[in-house]
């Protein structure tokens, strides 16, 4: 625990002092821990056991599979289904009225569980009295039924389900597995009720609209028959098809026939045309061979042939009976040839006849075509009534459907509650409160933490849980200042600072004088306790987190506090070297080359605080050298230093800062910590010189003050560390 700073002492917690004052007390801390514990063993035994009971419903459809309600609907956002539509469920088994019909139908009214008034205590009395609580005789006592049954019930979901749980808590056993079953018996019949109230609504509201609807059709209907009458728009056996349609229809076939025959007979009358004309044989022609007289002329000439060509085998060609069938053969040929001419006339007749008949048929169509052009605009009007008699036609026959399953419905069992009982409510057998083990377990648990808590701020408040922070085996000596007294050896001693509380520790020897002695009594070290190598080891061995060097010398001093940097993190110490010098010299030593960023350029707020931060060239210390910032404007941001050194003294073991040749009123400015440990670096300053210092430092009211002499600089890994 921090302290304050200018002359009082940094303190933190002794957390072992505080288990010892605990052990101290444990018979105090074990006696409330067992007092407390059968404190609550007693009470809990003495309470009223509470029994709880709990029954379960799961939320789904029981419409019957043959109803047509039953078929897929579209899902919508208000499905009593869905998360919100179970929540609803749940509001409604916590309602007011249902409550007060289970309330009602098992007379909970008359039991003295569910009435406060029955059994008032003091307390209850004196606060109504006082006007603190309301009289509970104010309400009714319906509604003081209510109030207790509604703290004794407990309704939820259950998670990621559609399974509502109820639980009722009472001192009745068989009352706390009953309740919860009349809660699900009247749910059930309420939303039974609910589905046939609004089937029996929608069957009334149902009638006259129907009746209405009636009415629109006939009309709508009776409209259409008198405008398709009026317009002359009468219908045929087909679909949708009026009479002008239909004959329109029926001519324009019938001319398409016509057209077809007349092209056939004027081709057909063309090829026998041409036959004779060029004198071909009209025997091959269908129309001439299909006719019967052509037939049997072609049969006679035939048997004509014959009886030539037979006679043509005894009898010469001037035979008179050859003479007589060679005159018959010529007569049957003009005949075909005559009868062939019939066959053309005959069907350029059938082609006049039907061009005749397609001029006929076209002139009717030209007369059709301009009725059916005005049929067409009156149909215009008549399918406009004909849409509006279909949709009036499409409700009612909606309404109707409607009607009739509502009315299937209305039935005492035709429309179940869409849920179900899963689990009834039994008598519980054993008490859900109050758990007297558990209790009791609890009581002395937090009896015990709360002695104990007592016990340790008692201990804190009274100061004797705390201790000096960086303090370890100290001697303390009487308050008087002391004096320092130049001292004859011409070797230089590190000494204590004036009006320092404490002695340096060792290995720093120390030359004090009582303020009553003349001549100063010194201890005399042995060779090499001044040297770089001992402060390192003394850094170490305390555990020194903030150092502060001042070198009287320059850049001398400079080169052993790099020196003693290296040494603290050849020892394992992670180490940081702050160069606050006006010559830059341990940058020069330590940074790989002179234009780094550095302090200066961080006060200044030009550089984040990580670039600022570069490795030792020769060891594994770390060093911030001068930067190359405005030192003017660097001096501006001076008080941010230590907030730089706070946040560099939790990330490194040591933070090491090399002032030069600083006096007191710089360092006053580096550090507000008059326990900082100063380190003078003095390998050639003479000795009257070195005891102003440390006096003017002792002034100031610096707690240690350490002396490092040393002529060599020693590099990490060389085994000559004594030689400085």
């Amino acid at each position: 625990m921090s302290g304050v700073n200018d002359g009082h002492q940094d303190v933190d917690i002794d957390l072992g002092g505080l288990f010892r004052a605990i052990w101290r007390r444990r018979g105090r801390v074990l006696l409330a821990t067992v007092a407390f514990g059968g404190l609550a063993f007693i009470g809990a035994n003495l309470m009223s056991p509470e029994y709880q009971g709990e029954a379960r419903l799961l939320i789904e459809s029981r419409q019957a599979e043959f109803s047509g309600a039953n078929q897929a609907q579209p899902q919508t956002a208000d499905s009593p289904f869905d998360e919100s539509g179970i929540s609803s469920q749940v509001q409604v088994l916590r309602s007011a009225d249902l409550i007060k019909q289970v309330a009602r139908e098992m007379k909970l009214y008359e039991l003295p569980e569910f009435d406060p008034t029955t059994n008032p205590s003091a307390i209850s009395d004196v606060l109504v009295m006082l006007g603190i609580k309301k009289n509970p005789l104010d309400l009714p006592p319906e509604e003081r039924v209510l109030k207790e049954f509604q703290k004794k019930l407990q309704v939820y979901q259950v998670e990621k389900s559609r399974v509502i749980a109820m639980q009722f808590t009472s001192e009745d056993p068989k009352l706390a597995a009953t309740i919860p079953n009349a809660m699900a018996k009247v749910f059930l019949s309420l939303q039974s009720g609910a589905k046939l109230d609004s089937n029996s609504e929608a069957s009334r509201w149902l009638e006259p609209e129907i009746a209405n609807l009636r009415e629109k059709v006939r009309d709508a209907e009776a409209k259409v028959a008198d405008y398709r009458a009026s317009s002359d728009l009468l219908l045929t056996g087909e679909t949708g098809g009026t009479f002008a349609t239909k004959q329109l229809n029926d001519i324009s076939t019938e001319l398409a026939r016509v057209r077809g025959e007349r092209a056939n007979a004027e081709a057909r009358a063309e090829n026998v045309r041409t036959a004779l004309a060029s004198g071909r044989a009209v025997d091959t022609l269908n129309d001439v061979v299909a006719s019967p007289m052509i037939q049997r002329l072609k049969e006679t000439e035939s048997n004509i042939q014959g009886q030539i060509a037979d006679l043509s085998t005894t009898l010469l060609d001037g035979h008179p009976r050859l003479k007589g069938l060679k005159s018959q053969l010529q007569g049957i040929r003009t005949q075909i040839l005559s009868e062939t001419k019939k066959i053309l006339g005959s069907l350029e007749n059938e082609a006049n006849v039907s061009q005749l008949r397609e001029r006929q048929l076209v002139a009717q169509l030209n007369t059709l075509k301009a009725t059916s052009a005005k049929a067409g605009e009156d149909e215009v009007g008549l399918r406009a009534l004909e849409r509006e008699a279909t949709a009036q036609r499409q409700l009612l026959e909606t309404y109707l459907a409607r009607y009739r399953e509502a009315t299937s419905r209305s039935g005492e069992n035709a429309a179940p509650a869409d849920a179900r009982v899963i689990s009834q409510a039994v008598e519980p057998t054993e008490a859900s409160f109050p758990k007297v083990l558990p209790i009791t377990i609890v009581a002395a648990f937090a009896s015990f933490l709360v002695s104990c808590v007592i016990i340790m701020l008692s201990e804190l408040f009274s100061g004797r849980a705390l201790r000096p922070v960086g303090r370890r085996d100290e001697e303390v000596y009487d308050e008087e200042p002391l004096e320092v007294q130049p001292v004859a050896d011409p070797v230089t001693r590190p000494v204590p600072a004036q009006a320092a509380p404490v002695m340096a520790r060792e290995p720093v020897p120390v030359a004090v004088v009582a303020p009553e002695l003349e001549e100063p009594e010194l201890a005399e070290p042995e060779e090499d306790d001044f040297s770089i190598v001992s402060v390192a080891e003394h850094l170490c061995t305390d555990d020194v987190r903030v150092a502060i060097s001042v070198s009287p010398a320059g850049d001398e001093g400079s080169a052993n506090a790099v020196t003693l940097a290296r040494l603290v993190a050849e020892e394992g110490r992670k180490i940081v070297l702050i160069d606050l010098t006006g010559s830059a010299c341990p940058t020069r030593l330590m940074a790989q080359t002179a234009d780094l960023a550095g302090i200066t350029n961080l006060l200044a707020g030009e550089v984040p605080f990580t670039e600022t931060i570069h490795a030792d060239r020769l060891s594994d210390a770390h060093i911030i050298p001068q930067g190359d910032a405005d030192p003017v404007l660097a001096m501006r941001g001076i008080e941010r230093l230590q907030m730089i050194i706070d946040a560099l003294s939790n990330a490194y073991d040591t933070v090491l800062i090399e002032c030069g040749p600083a006096d007191v009123n710089a360092i006053r400015k580096v550090t507000r910590d008059r326990d900082t440990k100063i380190i003078i670096s003095a390998p050639a300053v003479a000795n009257e010189e070195i005891i102003d210092l440390i006096t003017g430092f002792g002034e100031a009211g610096f707690g240690e003050i350490v002396l490092m002499t040393g002529t060599g600089y020693p590099q990490p890994g060389n085994s000559g560390r004594r030689a400085a």
